[in-house]
């Protein structure tokens, strides 16, 4: 099944597969560009590969963070999860265009803002990238509307502290030795440590965290940025343009107490912040994600490259599905992808994991009579765009 549905579909009026519109050509190893550090082929590079191929930024985004961090975790499991295992037989080429802007973004040291339908792949791309450049573990921003910049640089619980530090005075009037907290792993008197040991209650967010000191840039996705409040978007632009920021909480402790232990939004991770300021030694590769549902202002895209992804086609579809289904070779697979594109040609909107839900039904061992299969697929494949019903 593999080989047959990573066929490019064939048209001669310009159309791909169920009239959808032809996709940008896929490139061959043999016409790679020397310059592309990313290949779009899903499989990582070779370790130490991207340090050596990596050029210097340009003089405008070089940033002197330091000292440079340990480098972040892997994440193989959400890998594996969200893009399925990687390929042993063959390479799954992207799109020259999507190769070339996330190359431009690379070398450039720019966001990517990704801009297309929903269900088109838009956030996965982020992880593509991250797994195939070996740059570890996605920090992942999603926004709301209630989301603001402190919350994607950090979180300070001050009440928890204020409560902690009351407890410990409390207990102190009585006589009784202080309770030690979970953290306070040498059962120490944690009460002693409540009214200074601020590290303990700030936490990095997913933006502060990628703008750490490390020697490789952190993938970061802001996911669905359009969902947030008007003002959000130019609350990024110094960010994004000095590549530091500073916790005013650690700010005004800095004299007494000029390195803090924080955490971060990696899984059981630490960092030690120094007076205060965090700044970034090589700036993140930042993907924002948005649905087309408002505009941004200018200032907010001049500081970003911009990418419209196209719906997948049948090429990159039965890629999908071979990613997490590739025991299943077989005619009924091919055939489903096709009806899902005809489906999505004349029902509307539909969104690549819509398939993926279909592709593991006919692989679950409930085989199901025709006109069942038809009314489970009519459930499986609602239109995200009700609206196209009513036209």
């Amino acid at each position: 099944m593999a080989d047959e549905l990573s066929m490019p579909p064939s048209s001669g009026n310009g159309t791909g597969s169920a009239g959808a519109p032809e996709q940008p050509p896929r490139p061959s190893a043999a016409d790679r560009p020397a310059w592309w550090i990313y290949r779009g082929t899903g499989r990582p590079l070779a370790e130490g590969e991207l340090a050596a191929a990596l050029p210097p930024p340009p003089p405008w985004r070089t940033f002197d963070g330091g000292p440079p961090l340990p480098p972040p975790p892997d994440d193989e499991r959400d890998f594996v999860r969200r893009l399925g295992p990687v390929a042993s037989d063959r390479p799954r080429f992207a799109d020259r265009e999507e190769i070339d802007i996330v190359n431009t973004a690379l070398l450039l040291r720019r966001p990517l803002l990704v801009t297309g339908e929903p269900g088109v792949g838009k956030s996965t791309l982020a992880y593509r990238v991250a797994r195939e450049l070996g740059l570890g573990r996605v920090l992942r921003w999603p926004v709301s509307s209630r989301s603001t910049l402190r919350e994607g640089l950090y979180e300070y619980d001050a009440i928890g502290r204020a409560q902690d530090a009351a407890a410990a005075r409390g207990l102190a009037g009585s006589g009784r030795p202080p309770h030690p907290r979970a953290e306070d792993g040498d059962g120490g008197e944690a009460g002693a440590a409540a009214d200074t040991d601020l590290g303990n209650y700030l936490q990095l967010g997913a933006l502060g965290t990628a703008l750490l000191p490390y020697e490789l840039p952190r993938v970061l996705l802001i996911d669905e940025l359009d969902k947030s409040d008007i003002d959000l978007p130019n609350d990024l632009l110094d960010v994004f343009e000095e590549g530091e920021y500073r916790i005013p909480e650690l700010v005004r402790v800095g004299a007494r107490q000029p390195v803090v232990t924080v955490h971060t939004a990696d899984p059981g991770g630490t960092a030690e912040i120094v007076r205060g300021h965090v700044r970034c030694r090589a700036f993140p590769l930042i993907f924002i994600t948005s649905n087309g549902e408002r505009d941004f202002p200018p200032a907010f895209l001049r500081r970003c490259l911009l990418y419209t992804m196209k719906e997948p086609d049948e090429a990159r579809l039965a890629d999908m599905v071979s990613a997490h289904f590739s025991d299943r070779s077989d005619e009924r697979t091919r055939q489903l992808v096709r009806r899902f594109l005809q489906y999505r040609r004349s029902q509307g909107r539909l969104a690549a994991d819509q398939l993926l839900n279909a592709a593991y039904l006919t692989g679950s061992g409930r085989h199901l009579p025709g006109d069942e299969w038809e009314r489970v697929l009519d459930l499986l494949w609602q239109r995200l765009n009700p609206e196209a019903a009513a036209e």
